[in-house]
C-alpha cells in the first residue's frame, strides 16, 4: 500500500510539474511527495525528476516509469469497476431453509424464480429449527416466536388461524355454528414433525380459552396433503390463513367459525447480520415481504 501511495503521488508530480499542487490534491505536504518519490528514486537507483528552483520535469526514464504506472492504475480501476458490477448484480445461489408449510408458498417463489432468473434457489424444507449462520444458509423463513438474536430478521406478516372445509362437505355434514359441534365432524390434523404432537386447535369465547379436542379423522406431518383433502370434502382443517389463500379465493374452500378463533401465526424471514447484504439476499427478502405482504 506504501509503494502505491508512492506511484499516485509521483503520477501527480508528472501531471501537475509540481510537488506542491501535488500535495494539495492528495491532502498531504509537498515534502511529503518529494520524500515518496525520493524513496521511488533510491529504490530503484534511477533519476524520475529533473529538479531546478522553479519547476520538475520528467527524465527519460521518469516517463517510461510514468507510462507503466498508468496502466497499473487503470488495472486498478478496472478491477474495482468489475467489483462494483458484481456486487451490485443479482445472481448466485441462494440457500433457503423454509417451515414445511413453506411448500404452500411455492406460487410466490416461483414469482421470484421468474423475475429473477439468474438467482439459482437452493431451498431445504424442515421445522427443524436450523443453525442459519453454522449451517450456512442464506435467509431462513419461520413461523412462531424469534429465539436466535444474532440475525436480522423483518416481520412478513401476521396471519389468523381459520377452520376451513370444502363447500361439498358442508353440504353433506352441514356448518357447524359452535366450537363444540366440532366433535360432530371429521376433523384432518397437522402433526409438528419436529416434536411429534399435533398441532392444537386454538378456541376461545369472549376471550376465555377453550378446552375442545375435536376428533381427529386423519393426520399428516405437512399441510399441502390436508390441504387436498380437505379440497376433497374429506373433513375440516385448522391452518393458517395463508396456507389457504388460493383455495379460498376460488371458492375452493370456505372458512368457518371465525368469531371463536383469535390465535394469530407470525411468519418472518431471517439473515446473518451484514453491513453489505448481498443483492440477491435484498432482492429476495423484498420479494418475499412485498408478495406475502399483499395477501389478505
Amino acid at each position: 500500500m506504501d509503494q502505491l501511495g508512492a506511484l499516485n503521488a509521483f503520477m501527480h508530480a508528472a501531471a501537475s510539474r509540481s510537488f506542491t499542487a501535488a500535495g494539495r490534491a492528495l491532502g498531504i505536504s509537498s515534502s511529503a511527495v518529494g520524500k515518496a518519490i525520493s524513496r521511488l528514486e533510491m529504490r530503484h537507483g534511477v533519476r524520475l525528476f529533473h529538479r531546478s528552483t522553479r519547476s520538475i520535469t520528467l527524465t527519460p526514464e521518469g516517463e517510461l516509469f510514468l507510462k507503466r504506472c498508468r496502466a497499473i492504475f487503470r488495472e486498478i480501476e478496472a478491477a474495482e469497476s468489475e467489483l462494483a458490477q458484481s456486487a451490485s448484480a443479482v445472481h448466485g445461489t441462494l440457500r433457503v431453509s423454509l417451515p414445511l408449510i413453506g411448500m404452500l408458498m411455492t406460487p410466490v417463489i416461483a414469482a421470484f424464480s421468474a423475475a429473477h432468473p439468474e438467482i439459482r434457489l437452493d431451498l431445504d424444507f424442515t421445522d427443524r429449527l436450523v443453525d442459519v449462520v453454522d449451517e450456512g444458509f442464506d435467509v431462513v423463513m419461520r413461523t412462531g416466536a424469534l429465539a436466535d438474536s444474532r440475525l436480522k430478521a423483518r416481520n412478513l406478516g401476521n396471519y389468523p388461524c381459520v377452520i376451513v372445509g370444502a363447500p361439498e362437505y358442508f353440504g353433506q355434514r352441514g356448518v357447524p355454528e359452535t366450537p363444540e359441534e366440532l366433535v360432530n365432524h371429521a376433523c384432518l390434523y397437522h402433526r409438528w414433525s419436529s416434536s411429534g404432537k399435533l398441532e392444537r386447535w386454538e378456541l376461545s369465547r369472549d376471550g376465555v380459552e377453550l378446552e375442545i379436542e375435536p376428533p381427529a379423522s386423519t393426520i399428516a406431518s405437512t399441510m399441502e396433503p390436508l390441504i387436498g383433502l380437505a379440497e376433497r370434502g374429506l373433513g375440516l382443517m385448522y391452518t393458517p390463513i395463508f396456507t389457504v389463500h388460493r383455495e379460498l379465493s376460488d371458492g375452493k374452500l370456505r372458512s368457518v367459525l371465525g368469531p371463536f378463533l383469535r390465535s394469530v401465526c407470525t411468519l418472518h424471514i431471517l439473515w446473518p447480520p451484514s453491513r453489505h447484504p448481498s443483492p440477491k439476499l435484498r432482492a429476495f427478502v423484498d420479494f418475499m415481504a412485498s408478495h406475502l405482504a399483499s395477501q389478505p
